[in-house]
């Protein structure tokens, strides 16, 4: 449906809408190359926008510490939204593996008030999940990367299609392929392949297929790129989660069903939000921002979503309350379960 037609039957459709809100929506989905089936889908998307739309201004006119902002998912409702990100799929308990468990732990004076593994190089560009359940495998191939950077001081990206792929129960393996995964596990399962191949070797496919394919075999793993361990961040402490930040990225497991979450799109997040975690993703930093201090988060839903495919979420206490996030948990439990790769 070509973008006039879309604004004619809009407007003829919708006469208690204003002419800019669907030149706006029109604006939108040209931008984001939004498609619809036929017209009734491409009203059930107009209403989610419009809806969506309201809930931005609501939320943004209170002057809070972050803003919210449309991007490539705001013609969803949280439901559709949950289902396309597989957040009802995605393996909630069991993230930890039995690895090795964080035995420094730096008193915050101790650490720099701000470290940014993307100002040093150790952080490739974002990436995009697509329509599979495979978050798990982006936030692995992050730490990866971090580590990679970090001790032989090249940037190399790694390939999540070969997780999705080749690390599935029925191989033997931790995961279920576009239907959720595991972290710590997924880390020690690549020590066992002997690392992983590049993403240009064993591109990601799974994001438009929705599905695992056959795992191939014929790329072979980079160099040094085998896994010796892997190292659990003490659970539910700042200060743990600093140190090794300090040290490298880290892979997360977070809580990200919620509808600020979904339509988050710039400074500090300190909105609602819980620690029923169902969504994994990468810590490359912390810092304050106007005073109210964050983690970095990389997330793996492209660049419409967030700051350029980031978030920066809250870390220590909430300014709202001046206590510390889900009773020290964490914002949205990012503090529950961290780990990061050992070469």
């Amino acid at each position: 449906m070509s973008i006039l037609i879309l604004v004619l039957f809009l407007t003829f459709a919708y006469k208690v809408q204003s002419q800019q809100v669907v030149d706006r929506f029109a604006d939108w989905m040209a931008k984001h190359q939004i498609k619809s089936k036929d017209e009734s889908h491409l009203a059930h998307i107009f209403d989610n926008w419009v809806e969506n739309d309201k809930y931005i201004k609501e939320v943004n006119s209170k002057n809070l510490s972050y803003t919210l902002g449309h991007n490539a998912y705001s013609g969803m409702n949280i439901e559709e939204f949950g289902e396309l990100m597989g957040f009802s799929e995605s393996t909630s308990n069991g993230l930890r593996g039995n690895d090795i468990l964080q035995t420094d732990i730096l008193d915050a004076s101790a650490l720099p008030t701000s470290v940014d593994w993307r100002t040093k190089g150790a952080v490739p560009p974002v990436k995009d999940q697509g329509q599979c359940g495979s978050c798990y495998s982006f936030s692995n191939t992050g730490s990866l990367e971090g580590a990679y950077k970090i001790k032989y001081g090249n940037l190399v990206s790694f390939s999540e299609q070969q997780i999705v792929d080749c690390s599935q129960m029925q191989s033997g393996g931790p995961n279920m392929g576009c239907n959720g995964g595991q972290i710590q596990r997924t880390m020690t399962w690549e020590g066992k392949n002997g690392g992983l191949c590049t993403e240009s070797a064993y591109p990601y496919v799974s994001g438009t297929t929705k599905s695992a394919g056959t795992c191939q075999k014929s790329c072979s793993p980079v160099s040094n790129s085998k896994i010796g361990s892997s190292t659990s961040v003490s659970a539910n402490s700042d200060n743990a989660m600093m140190t090794a930040l300090y040290q490298q990225p880290v892979s997360v497991a977070i809580e990200a069903d919620q509808r600020d979450f979904q339509l988050y799109a710039g400074n500090v997040f300190t909105g609602s939000c819980g620690t029923g975690l169902d969504h994994a993703v990468l810590l490359v930093g912390y810092g304050v921002m106007n005073g109210v201090e964050y983690y970095i988060l990389k997330n793996s839903w492209g660049t419409s979503w967030g700051v350029d495919g980031y978030m920066y979420i809250g870390k220590n206490t909430d300014p709202a309350t001046g206590k510390a996030y889900n009773g020290g948990k964490g914002q949205c439990g990012v503090l529950m379960e961290g780990s990061y790769p050992n070469l």
